[in-house]
C-alpha cells in the first residue's frame, strides 16, 4: 500500500461528474458476473474492506474503477481485458498528462478488481506506456526552521506538528492516534496499523509531554459529554467491536486529535467524533511557514522527511531510522543520507580544495 493514497489528478472531471448509482448508469454495476446478487461496485468495495485497506484508499479504487468503466463508455469490465486496461493507462499518461503516482494508483485500482472481483488473473501490461516517476530528493527543514515554524503555531495544530517533528509521524499516522496508544509511562507512542499493516514505536518527545497530557484530559473531558448526550461512540478495527462490544465507548480507544464536531460515519452511517480532518494541520502549516518567512515548500510531512535528516545528523545509524520511520526497505531511508551528503554520490567541490 502507498503512505497515503494520492488523490486524483484534477485535470480529470472530479468524482462528483460521475453519474452515481440509480442516474442511468444500469451498465455500469449491473452484469451476470454477482456475488449474491451484488452490484459490481458494492461487490469492489467489500473487496476492499476485507483487505482492510483505509476508508480513502476504498473511495480512491472506486472512483478510478468507474471513471475505467466510463472510459469505455460503460462496458462491463468482465468483458475487457489487457488492451482495454492499456489503453486507459495509457490515455492518462498522454493525454490527462497525470503524475506518475496518480498513473500507477489508478493501475492498482483497475487491477485490484480483476484480480480480487472478477478474480481474473491479469498479467501486467509490460508495453503500457507509463509515466516515469521522477527521483527526487526530499525537502528538509532545518532545526532552527523547524522550530521557527512550530513557534508560530499555537494549539492542537502546534502539538501535532511537535509529535509529526519529535517522533517521526505521518501527517495520517498522527491523526488516527489513539489515546491508548500514547505511553507516557515508557516515553514513546505505539503506531498501529501503519503502512503494510505494520506497528512499530516512536519516542514520545519529554519536552511536550506536560501539553499532551493536558490535551489527553481535555480530549476525556469531550468524550465524557459526548456519552451524556447519547454518543461518545467510535469505529474500531477489524472485528473488536464484536469481540469487545463495550470497547468503543471508552476513553483509551478515542481518538488523541478529534474533530470538533460529531458526524456521520459513512460506513456505519452512526454519528460519531472522527478524527480531525488533515486541512486543519495543513493550512496552520502553511500559515506558520508564512510568518517565519521560510520560502521553502512546506507541508505537514516535511517534518517527518527532517525528523529522520536530524537523527542521521545526530550520528543515528542508518537501521535505527529505518525502524522508527516503519520503512520495510532501508534502500527508502538511503535517501535521508543524499541529503546530508552522506551517500555514494556525495563529492567535495573542488572550489574548497
Amino acid at each position: 500500500m502507498p503512505e497515503q493514497p494520492t488523490p486524483p489528478n484534477k485535470s480529470i472531471s472530479s468524482p462528483s461528474r460521475i453519474p452515481e448509482r440509480g442516474q442511468g448508469t444500469s451498465s455500469l454495476t449491473e452484469h451476470p458476473v454477482r456475488a449474491k446478487g451484488k452490484k459490481l461496485l458494492d461487490q469492489l468495495r467489500d473487496a476492499i474492506r476485507a483487505k482492510h485497506y483505509s476508508y480513502r484508499t476504498e473511495q480512491t479504487y472506486l472512483d478510478w474503477c468507474k471513471r475505467y468503466i466510463l472510459y469505455h463508455n460503460k462496458r462491463h469490465p468482465a468483458e475487457m481485458g489487457v488492451p482495454e486496461i492499456q489503453a486507459f493507462i495509457t490515455h492518462l499518461a498522454t493525454e490527462r498528462n497525470v503524475a506518475a503516482s496518480t498513473q500507477n494508483q489508478a493501475l492498482s485500482a483497475v487491477l485490484f478488481l480483476y484480480r480480487n472481483v472478477l478474480l481474473k488473473d491479469i498479467k501486467f501490461p509490460t508495453d503500457v506506456i507509463r509515466a516515469k516517476k521522477p527521483d527526487r530528493l526530499p525537502s528538509v527543514l532545518s532545526k532552527a526552521e523547524a522550530l521557527s515554524i512550530i513557534q508560530n503555531m499555537s494549539g492542537i495544530p502546534k502539538l501535532m506538528t511537535q509529535l509529526l517533528f519529535g517522533s517521526g509521524l505521518r501527517l495520517m499516522e498522527c491523526l488516527r492516534l489513539r489515546i491508548k496508544d500514547i505511553d507516557f509511562a515508557n516515553r514513546q507512542i505505539i503506531v498501529r496499523d501503519g503502512k503494510g499493516e505494520s506497528d512499530r514505536s516512536v519516542p514520545l518527545p519529554q519536552s511536550i509531554t506536560p501539553a499532551l497530557k493536558e490535551h489527553v484530559q481535555n480530549v476525556k473531558r469531550i468524550h465524557q459529554t459526548d456519552l451524556k448526550e447519547g454518543y461518545g461512540e467510535i469505529r474500531l478495527p477489524y472485528a473488536l467491536e464484536r469481540k469487545y462490544p463495550n470497547a468503543n465507548r471508552e476513553p483509551a480507544w478515542q481518538y488523541a486529535f478529534p474533530a470538533s464536531q460529531r458526524s456521520r460515519d459513512p460506513q456505519t452511517g452512526k454519528t460519531m467524533r472522527h478524527h480531525l480532518d488533515e486541512s486543519v494541520l495543513q493550512r496552520a502549516v502553511k500559515r506558520a511557514t508564512r510568518a517565519a518567512k521560510i520560502d521553502k515548500p512546506v507541508s505537514p510531512h516535511i517534518f517527518r522527511h527532517s525528523f529522520a535528516t536530524h537523527l542521521l545528523q545526530n550520528g543515528y545509524d542508518i537501521r535505527t531510522v529505518q525502524e522508527l520511520l516503519g520503512h520495510k526497505d532501508v534502500k527508502t531511508t538511503m535517501i535521508y543520507t543524499h541529503v546530508l551528503q552522506l551517500g555514494a554520490l556525495a563529492v567535495k567541490s573542488p572550489l574548497d580544495d
